[in-house]
């Protein structure tokens, strides 16, 4: 593996520890260069309550591309609306040890805006 995939890892595994000890269901994204995943995974980290991405079809179809900050921002909101309608209205935001720049801020403000509380 190399450096920055393990660094990256190691602060995920750092923030995750401290999501598990406020005991609340986690907001957690991934990216990838074509595409972003979000999902709502249960306190106890079992579960997956919600979860949106840009390989569905549903979202893909009204995006121009997948890997960019307007596709983050339609994801984003899509994983607020399917938490909220699970009755799951704040979570902790997990961002995988990225940057809280670009598509996974975008990402964020979207939930917010949407009325997830983090």
């Amino acid at each position: 593996m190399n450096v920055k995939k393990t660094a990256r890892l190691r602060r995920a595994r750092k923030t995750r520890s401290r999501i598990r000890r406020l005991g609340m269901p986690r907001l957690s994204v991934y990216r990838s260069a074509q595409h972003i995943y979000a999902q709502i995974i249960s306190a106890e980290g079992d579960k997956v309550i919600a979860s949106a991405s840009t390989v569905e079809k549903s979202l893909r179809s009204s995006l121009e591309g997948t890997g960019n900050r307007a596709a983050a921002a339609v994801v984003g909101k899509a994983v607020a609306e399917k938490s909220l309608a699970a009755g799951i209205e704040a979570v902790a935001f997990d961002r995988s040890g990225y940057k809280f720049h670009g598509r996974i801020k975008e990402l964020a403000e979207a939930a917010r805006e949407a009325g997830l509380k983090f």
